[in-house]
């Protein structure tokens, strides 16, 4: 497992080193996107903290209070509380499966936007959209979204991919 922050930065990392775009909802939704795919293929979470439903979607906190100065800005920089030189950024990532994961979580998702990446976490029956409307997440503030969610969330959608590529 990871702290979302240093999966946060590699995906701040790939957006500068390929000369993309990427603001704090979208690598907020990135990391979000990631962890479930995780959850959903590797059977295990990706992150050490748990995802929050919010007003405006799924949220790790952690990433949030990182970035949220960017406001709707650009992120131009990885946000690193630690001194290490940007090419060895990727040896933050523990083996060459978890950057390969990343790295086609990465590939699949960088053409969206945040706003884009967003309305995909809120559509009807996401982890999200059960734990914010369905089970009343949005009376409370910080309501988690339960990893077994959005593993079996993740899993279906896993199932329906391989479907659809097979058919």
């Amino acid at each position: 497992m990871y702290n979302p922050n240093t999966i946060a930065n590699y995906f701040i990392y790939k957006s500068i080193d390929e000369g993309l775009r990427i603001t704090p909802m979208k690598v907020l939704k990135l990391v979000y996107i990631a962890h479930g795919w995780h959850l959903g293929l590797i059977k295990e979470p990706l992150l050490t903290e748990q995802a929050e439903a919010w007003k405006f979607g799924p949220v790790i906190e952690s990433v949030y209070q990182t970035f949220k100065n960017y406001g709707k800005q650009d992120i131009d920089s990885m946000n690193l509380s630690y001194k290490i030189v940007r090419s060895e950024f990727e040896n933050l990532i523990k083996n060459d499966n978890d950057r390969a994961f990343l790295d086609k979580v990465w590939n699949v998702y960088k053409k969206f936007s945040g706003s884009q990446l967003s309305s995909l976490t809120h559509l009807p029956d996401t982890p999200w959209d059960i734990t914010w409307n369905k089970n009343k997440g949005s009376l409370k503030h910080g309501a988690i979204i339960p990893n077994a969610l959005i593993k079996e969330h993740y899993e279906r959608k896993a199932i329906s991919t391989n479907q659809n590529a097979t058919a």
